[in-house]
């Protein structure tokens, strides 16, 4: 008993050791990572240096990804300690030849009149740039007082990034706070993606995310988080809202109240390429894993508590879709003659990749059955000169959605109009 126990001790200050190494290493990592996007070569130093790998599945084969995934780790905690520190004051002087560093608060960025709003003065394009810097996967929100918010995934030391504005098309001011400074005991507490803030009742505040296993962090979960105040702290749930860890985890949780019934939902995705087979974002080779978009009814008080089955409303379609379906966001229009049809937005392809697009699908009932739309992407890769366009949240009765592309500091937030026409959603002025 006294050998087994002091073994049990000892597995355990391993683990914390192991533990607290990979945490110096994420968070020396965010900080460089975004030096290095300031730079004007900063796409091919990031993909050297912090290349995305994606687990291959369970077994044998899971067990040599841990062994290459640690030794990349290695390789990577190596640089990290031992070169950046003297690379970084040339990488810093060169970032402050093109700019500060997003997300790092010891080097704020100048005060000057914000690009989106000399770019929308100027140009006939629908498509403006609202937050230039890396701010993935935004959901936007307007709260009690007019006020909007904007929420995205991870960047710099910040587990949530915040921005908000007098109105959805800016201009925009970046938060310094991270508004969810602990992610929850089941989690990592970094790598936080796709957050969702919602407005359950006045004073109280829902966040949904995709937070970063703790005991396994090649996978996603969502979270669910609450607050008295739309900027935090959020206060994170002890245990994941969903996590089919099986199929791949969870990530990109949206929220959605349908005014017309009074009910209230929660989308997500099924991480399947995450245990694909390979190939392109992993889930590129036979046999192909389903990344189902799913709706779980829940209460209309808290905005957790589930009611009923989660239902599967789009997979992706490899001829449409290729790997994957992900990022969905729900709304509800309703046409003159007192037709309703709901809109589901999602993104497809790989995030990464120039497939990457804003696609939309139709349906009757909440529940769908959904029905890709036959005129294809509603934002794709050349549109108004973006980059894998994705992420897109729509703004509840506005008319107008958010969304990122690429750009020279990440994934930057991007605005447009957008309506119906003839059964179609479209870009106004498009």
């Amino acid at each position: 008993m006294h050998a087994c126990g002091h073994i049990s001790r000892r597995k355990q200050k391993i683990s914390a050791r192991r533990r607290s190494r990979a945490k110096s290493l994420y968070m020396m990592e965010k900080v460089v990572l975004n030096i290095i996007r300031t730079l004007p070569f900063e796409s091919g130093v990031e993909n050297f240096l912090f290349p995305r790998i994606y687990p291959p599945g369970r077994g044998r084969k899971r067990k040599v990804f841990r062994s290459l995934y640690f030794e990349h780790s290695t390789m990577r905690f190596s640089f990290l300690q031992d070169w950046a520190p003297s690379l970084l004051p040339g990488i810093l002087l060169l970032s402050f030849s093109s700019g500060s560093p997003p997300g790092v608060e010891a080097f704020p960025a100048p005060v000057e009149p914000p690009l989106a709003a000399r770019d929308s003065s100027n140009s006939s394009s629908p498509v403006s740039l609202l937050i230039d810097q890396d701010f993935p996967d935004p959901s936007i929100i307007q709260d009690v007082d007019g006020t909007w918010y904007a929420f995205a995934t991870a960047s710099g030391i910040q587990n949530i990034q915040a921005a908000k504005a007098s109105t959805p098309s800016g201009p925009w001011t970046h938060l310094s706070q991270d508004i969810l400074p602990g992610t929850g005991a089941w989690t990592s507490n970094y790598s936080s993606w796709a957050p969702d803030v919602r407005m359950v009742a006045k004073g109280r505040y829902v966040m949904y995310y995709s937070g970063q296993l703790g005991n396994e962090t090649a996978y996603h979960c969502i979270g669910t988080a609450v607050s008295t105040s739309i900027l935090g702290p959020y206060t994170p749930a002890p245990t994941p809202f969903a996590c089919p860890l099986e199929q791949g985890g969870a990530i990109d949780p949206a929220g959605y109240y349908d005014v017309s019934t009074g009910r209230r939902y929660v989308l997500y995705k099924v991480d399947g390429n995450s245990v694909g087979s390979g190939g392109y974002c992993n889930n590129g080779v036979a046999p192909f894993a389903p990344t189902p978009i799913m709706l779980q009814e829940v209460s209309v008080d808290d905005g957790v508590t589930k009611i009923g089955d989660v239902v599967e409303v789009l997979d992706r379609n490899q001829t449409a879709d290729g790997p994957l379906v992900e990022a969905p966001d729900l709304f509800r229009v309703e046409a003159a003659n007192g037709t309703a049809t709901y809109v589901l937005l999602y993104s497809n392809h790989c995030f990464d990749s120039p497939g990457y697009t804003v696609s939309y699908a139709m349906a009757s009932s909440v529940n769908g059955p959904y029905t890709r739309s036959p005129a294809g992407a509603l934002i794709e890769s050349g549109d108004w000169n973006l980059t894998a366009p994705g992420g897109a949240t729509a703004v509840d009765g506005e008319g107008y959605m958010v969304f990122h592309a690429n750009c020279v500091r990440g994934r930057c937030m991007y605005g447009a109009p957008f309506g119906m026409e003839d059964a179609a959603v479209v870009v106004v002025g498009g």
